[in-house]
């Protein structure tokens, strides 16, 4: 698939509804903060977290897979554990909403990430809530003049 001037775009945001959460990613690559001569593409992400269901629950960890396409064969998956997100466990009453933004560096022009957060209900039972799989690619956001 072909991106840029005269191509295709990528999504400019990605979703999925899982339990109730519905999760909305979008990326977008740091060409400013990136050093592709050396191997360092810069990712941003912004995640957006709403509870569309009608109980209180609690963010309590996530799980993120980061593919790196370096290499040219099967790449390198990276697994991230972690309590909460950006230091925090929010509680997302019904409607509620929860924003925060953070960022990989991957080796290559492109990856994908996916993952899984973790959340508590009021009667303690947890239940995850899946990230929808979504692209990082440089190309994508090239300046087609360079």
């Amino acid at each position: 698939m072909s991106y840029g001037a005269g191509g295709v775009s990528p999504p400019s945001f990605y979703y999925r509804l899982t339990e109730d959460i519905r999760i909305t990613v979008r990326p977008t690559y740091l060409a400013g903060q990136s050093r592709p001569a050396m191997g360092h593409f810069v990712f941003a992400y912004r995640v957006r977290i709403e509870n569309v269901g009608a109980e209180t629950i609690q963010l309590q960890s996530r799980r993120w897979l980061i593919h790196d396409s370096v290499g040219g064969g099967t790449g390198e998956d990276h697994e991230v554990l972690g309590e909460g997100v950006v230091g925090e466990q929010p509680v997302l009453v019904p409607g509620g909403v929860h924003e925060y933004q953070s960022y990989c560096i991957l080796k290559s022009r492109s990856g994908y990430m996916e993952g899984h957060y973790e959340f508590l209900r009021s009667d303690r039972t947890s239940f995850r809530a899946y990230i929808p799989r979504f692209d990082l690619d440089a190309a994508a956001h090239a300046d087609p003049s360079q």
